[in-house]
């Protein structure tokens, strides 16, 4: 809380007044609206504001080109791996079909084997 103020009354209230009326002397020293002066800073405004949003449409051109390039990047990358993912899967069902068909060959030889023995068996005592 600041000291004990030595103004009386009459002085804060005269000084109000020069306030307000020095705010009022502001307001009507404002020149007109269809002053040049005015007329040229509004256009520099609206010039400084169309340049402005120009500027923002430019990055929002720039970021959904960005945005769909990424997209588009990932659609490949995923391809790529999905093509991938295919072809391992196609060589790995290659790769058991051979085993299996390996082991049914190998199973038949080791069944021809015991059925010509058998018979060379069967040969044998007659």
């Amino acid at each position: 809380m600041s000291a004990f103020d030595f103004r009386n009354f009459n002085d804060r209230r005269e000084s109000s007044a020069n306030a307000k009326a020095a705010l009022l002397a502001k307001f009507k020293a404002r020149p007109a609206s269809d002053d040049p002066e005015v007329v040229a800073r509004s256009k520099a405004r609206a010039e400084v504001a169309r340049a402005r949003e120009e500027r923002a449409r430019e990055r929002e051109t720039a970021r959904v080109e960005a945005e769909r390039k990424a997209a588009e990047e990932k659609r490949q990358r995923e391809e790529a791996e999905l093509a991938a993912k295919l072809a391992r899967e196609a060589a790995e069902l290659a790769a058991a079909q051979e085993r299996k068909s390996a082991e049914l060959e190998a199973k038949k030889a080791l069944r021809d084997a015991r059925y010509a023995a058998r018979k060379a068996k069967a040969k044998v005592k007659r």
